[in-house]
């Protein structure tokens, strides 16, 4: 079994532990839906980096990813983004219902901070770990990106300044956590700075790619509703325009090579992992 198959059969196995259950079931079918796995990849990749086992973050990488599909199910919600469909199929609200689905969210962000205490660290690290997830995924996190996102709607007055700061923190801080993470399962404090950098850049890479990709695909090519234009979200495109948010892309991908020089050691997984990121077409 390859590392990939490997951790896909923990995730389903850790989710279903214990009680049977419909929410259960809910949360199952969302953390299984196919998704990149992008951010246990950049996990795994920094823990390569370090000279360590990948193995040694599964334990952090499940919780992060639990954390990323419990904000997917919700934003998915009729009183968030409303859309139908996740990566091809039926969104969680749609496939069970909707109190069903807000249960899911609420059990994977929950299960989260257990899970994340497996991992094999001392004592001090865990403790560090619980504060990285709740911080980068919190009110002062991702969720105050949400909640910035949703201020965005309507606004004609919005600005690039206002659209970066929504992406720093809907976007990237979830793409940080799995790389600081990685320096605090390895000891290497020292490199969260620069680590948290390297998350800045690829998450508002992330995010313009993402909102190049919603006015250049149809729905069926993406998997889900292309629901920004309908929404009236600011985006990277109707501030900049198609060919200068393509651009910024450009730029923030060379900013993200001279931050991998940074680092000591061997960086080519990170770096394919970036460029496959950035060459994405769904």
């Amino acid at each position: 079994m390859n590392q990939s198959n490997e951790f896909e059969t923990y995730l389903k196995e850790t989710v279903l532990e214990k009680l049977p259950s419909r929410t259960k079931e809910a949360m199952c079918y969302s953390l299984m839906n196919g998704g990149k796995r992008v951010r246990p990849q950049l996990l795994f990749a920094a823990l390569q980096h370090y000279g360590m086992d990948p193995k040694d973050g599964f334990a952090c990488a499940c919780a992060i990813e639990m954390i990323h599909t419990y904000s997917l199910i919700h934003d998915d919600l009729p009183a968030m983004d409303n859309d139908d469909f996740r990566r091809g199929k039926p969104s969680c609200h749609k496939a069970y219902d909707e109190a069903c689905a807000i249960l899911a969210g609420d059990g994977l962000l929950t299960k989260a901070f257990e899970v994340v205490l497996r991992t094999p660290c001392s004592d001090t690290n865990k403790v560090k770990l619980v504060e990285a997830l709740s911080s980068y995924s919190g009110i002062d996190g991702m969720i105050y990106g949400q909640e910035l996102d949703i201020q965005s709607e309507n606004d004609p007055h919005a600005t690039l300044d206002t659209l970066l700061k929504i992406d720093e923190y809907k976007t990237a801080k979830l793409l940080t956590l799995p790389l600081v993470c990685a320096a605090i399962i390895a000891n290497k404090h020292e490199d969260i700075e620069i680590m948290k950098k390297i998350g800045y850049d690829l998450g508002v890479q992330f995010q313009i790619q993402d909102d190049i990709l919603d006015v250049t695909k149809t729905s069926e090519e993406l998997g889900k509703s292309a629901s920004d234009q309908e929404n009236n979200k600011t985006t990277a495109v109707t501030i900049l325009g198609l060919n200068k948010a393509k651009e910024m892309v450009k730029e923030l991908q060379e900013d993200l090579k001279k931050c991998l020089m940074s680092l000591n050691g061997n960086t080519d997984k990170l770096e394919a992992i970036f460029d496959y990121l950035v060459k994405r077409t769904y």
